[in-house]
């Protein structure tokens, strides 16, 4: 049985649409990815081996090729372990090709079964042109920001399988917090600097020019990094 799950890579800084084909057939058990790959999408095999059976799966004993559509450009990275993974399992008749049916994946995986975060999941998202587009959870609010596809979000592989299913509701997407603000240098930690207190005081109070010199160590920086 052939299935095709779409997905994305990364080119330079850009994302670039990638078919992921599976086909599984009988003949002596093996699993070769072909379609430009590069070291970490061929170390596919192994993550997705350990996934599946980490997640209580079973892995095909017969031939299973990958084929990373269009051929001409190069595949890197491991963010297309997901889309391998939900392709295997659909061409060996584990999960409905309906239950996935106009959405795409992207996601490393660990050998445990988590589906981990991967570089440039924005720039990915981008270029993906489906109706819905599942990613690593903790990635999931900086995905949603591009405002195209809906996004969800899959932190294991057994979680993900059951809510296709319908076993289980989508998890919320993670609530995207900028980092803290460090709060601005203050006069107040300065100690002893009587003059060069005051003249900034008066320079900043007055709207005057100031120019700070003196031997290094003196204290100009720190007290020009105060100003307002």
């Amino acid at each position: 049985m052939l299935a095709i799950v779409p997905s994305a890579t990364l080119l330079g800084v850009e994302g670039q649409p990638v078919a992921v084909e599976c086909q599984v057939s009988n003949g002596l058990p093996g699993f070769t990815v072909v379609g430009l790959p590069d070291t970490a999408c061929r170390e596919a095999r192994d993550r997705v081996r350990a996934a599946l059976l980490s997640s209580g799966l079973t892995w095909p004993e017969r031939r299973v090729t990958v084929n990373l559509a269009p051929s001409g450009i190069r595949k890197t990275g491991a963010g297309l372990d997901l889309p391998i993974a939900i392709a295997l399992l659909i061409a060996n008749d584990e999960l409905d090709a309906a239950a996935v049916e106009g959405m795409a994946f992207v996601g490393e995986l660990g050998l445990d079964g988590s589906v981990r975060r991967v570089p440039g999941t924005v720039s990915l998202v981008e270029e993906i042109s489906a109706r819905t587009v599942v990613v690593p959870l903790d990635c999931g609010a900086e995905a949603a920001l591009v405002g195209g596809p809906e996004v969800r979000g899959a932190a294991t592989l057994t979680t993900l399988l059951a809510c296709l299913k319908g076993e289980e509701n989508w998890p919320p997407l993670p609530k995207l917090c900028p980092p803290p603000v460090p709060p601005p240098p203050d006069m107040a930690d300065v100690r002893g600097q009587d003059v060069g207190r005051a003249a900034v005081e008066v320079a900043a109070a007055g709207g005057h020019h100031l120019l700070l010199s003196g031997p290094p160590g003196a204290g100009k920086t720190m007290l020009a990094r105060r100003l307002p």
